[in-house]
């Protein structure tokens, strides 16, 4: 029987779709915009979230999703104050979720999935979820393109065109902690973030064109997951790290091509 045949692969397969178009076109902002660090801060606080729904007994990504919000516009409104930078910002709300998750990994073990993920345990309400948060971004990037490529590249000129920066930077934070937690069963908190930077950065090689490395960052991110998902299937090992493993790859293959036909045309 083929593997495509099982719904739990075909539930995979649409789930790496699903995050390639959420991750490419959120992950590019994150890298325009420089925020990649604010995202691993995140990241890691997503995990207070985790711990507190396992320990009260509730959905761990509905905790998850409410505490990385939280933690998103806690280190957003942090960074704007004079008497606190936003890397010390980032690394109390990045603590504070670390040391949350621990102590209710003690009193309530059992979450440790998510830690490193497994696409293959994906359900029907991820994929929703998935599929949700990917439509909205469509919509979003398709309608406010222009807006969100001014304030990425240059939020002072974006400011002086009267255009809602501070408005747009605290949806744009909470849909970049929503992202995060909708990808946490795929590769688990200590690579989502990969998810979110390594298409980006391998599209950059290629383009600098906000909208074609959106674009490139789909289609590199599903080739990741494609190929990941081989390697985890045929050589039985974590499905998150192989995704991101063949990314890596496929991150380093481009780069050699690029390197290459720079020194051709020099020659």
């Amino acid at each position: 029987m083929s593997i495509l045949s099982y719904t739990f692969f075909q539930n995979a397969l649409l789930g790496s779709l699903l995050a390639s178009i959420l991750c490419g076109l959120i992950g590019t902002y994150i890298v325009a915009r420089r925020l990649v660090f604010i995202s691993g801060g995140i990241t890691h606080a997503s995990f207070g979230g985790i711990g507190i729904g396992v320990y009260l007994g509730f959905s761990p990504i509905l905790s998850a999703a409410v505490f990385s919000v939280l933690s998103a516009c806690g280190i957003q409104w942090f960074s704007h104050r004079r008497d606190m930078r936003e890397d010390s910002a980032i690394a109390i709300f990045w603590t504070l979720g670390m040391s949350i998750g621990i102590i209710c990994s003690f009193l309530a073990p059992g979450f440790t999935p998510e830690l490193s993920g497994n696409i293959l345990t994906v359900t029907p309400s991820d994929l929703y979820l998935l599929g949700t948060l990917a439509l909205i971004a469509i919509v979003v990037f398709t309608c406010f393109l222009r807006p969100l490529v001014s304030m990425a590249f240059d939020a002072e000129f974006a400011r002086s065109q009267r255009l809602p920066v501070i408005t747009v930077e605290y949806l744009m934070m909470d849909f970049i902690a929503l992202t995060i937690v909708a990808c946490l069963r795929m590769v688990g908190i200590v690579l989502v973030i990969s998810l979110l930077t390594i298409p980006q950065v391998t599209a950059n090689i290629f383009t600098h064109s906000f909208k074609r490395m959106a674009l490139l960052s789909i289609v590199t991110g599903y080739s990741g997951c494609l190929g990941g998902l081989y390697l985890s299937y045929h050589y039985n090992i974590p499905s998150g790290a192989s995704i991101i493993f063949v990314s890596i790859l496929i991150y380093l293959v481009c780069k050699g091509i690029s390197w290459s036909i720079i020194r051709w045309r020099r020659q």
